[in-house]
């Protein structure tokens, strides 16, 4: 198959394994997420990583997504402030802690860490953090990549601990070992990364299934509408009112 037909081939065949095996963890965060808006909190989604940071913004005033979204949009770990400067950031000990610190989350709210590696210094702290203080928290990462790598990588937090380990409820984003899926003769690298497609698959089927456990409980989902259609400036204005006070970013 040429690199378009073997791309798409092995997408397709990833999304449907995380539609088939991992529907069981993501029905239960989407009741989590449910529960949580029900009771008027927050979800709170801190991407980890360089390009783990798109999930947060995945989940941010987005059309079709829940406004009851809190984003960590940490400048530290993005790729816009400098692409080394990002990478060594995700691996200070200690980084996360500070961070999260400065963020009004209680065991009221739920903490989404989204790191499809789910080794780092940043990533582990965060979910260390928020089980010191009863805050229940969802990995969406790839276990099988995290325990093919070596404990010494520089990479990994001090502990060696691995996100799936500490989270409390884990989605499988499926990603392979080196994220990159196609292989050509006389090239070493591999190309064409899975990660960023796979991440967002889950976190748009968790926005679904939250929002079919709110209507089943007869609760009014909170739902953005794209600013680029008629009405759609009109539909948000009740939003803005109702969370802009608790979440900076709006």
């Amino acid at each position: 198959m040429d690199p378009i037909d073997r791309y798409h081939q092995t997408v397709s065949d990833l999304l449907h394994q995380i539609a088939t095996h991992e529907r069981g963890a993501i029905e239960r965060v989407g009741g989590l997420f449910a529960d949580v808006i029900a009771r008027d909190r927050l979800i709170y989604v801190f991407g980890t990583g360089g390009h783990s940071y798109m999930a947060a913004e995945e989940m941010t005033w987005r059309a079709g997504g829940l406004a009851a979204v809190h984003p960590v949009l940490d400048p530290g770990v993005s790729l816009g402030f400098g692409a080394r400067r990002s990478t060594a950031v995700e691996r200070t000990a200690g980084y996360a802690r500070a961070v999260l610190g400065t963020y009004p989350i209680t065991p009221e709210d739920v903490l989404l860490i989204v790191n499809a590696w789910g080794i780092n210094a940043c990533t582990i702290d965060a979910a260390l953090w928020a089980a010191e203080r009863g805050i229940t928290t969802v990995a969406i990462t790839s276990p099988s990549f995290a325990r093919q790598i070596p404990a010494d990588h520089p990479a990994r937090h001090p502990t060696g601990r691995n996100l799936a380990d500490v989270a409390d409820h884990v989605i499988d984003c499926r990603m392979p070992l080196r994220d990159a899926v196609l292989q050509f003769a006389n090239l070493a690298q591999w190309v064409s990364p899975v990660s960023t497609i796979l991440v967002a698959f889950v976190i748009e089927m968790l926005v679904g299934e939250t929002v079919r456990r709110l209507l089943e409980r007869g609760v009014m989902p909170p739902v953005w509408t794209s600013a680029n259609i008629p009405g759609g400036d009109e539909a948000n204005r009740g939003l803005i009112d109702r969370y802009s006070s608790r979440i900076r970013w709006l």
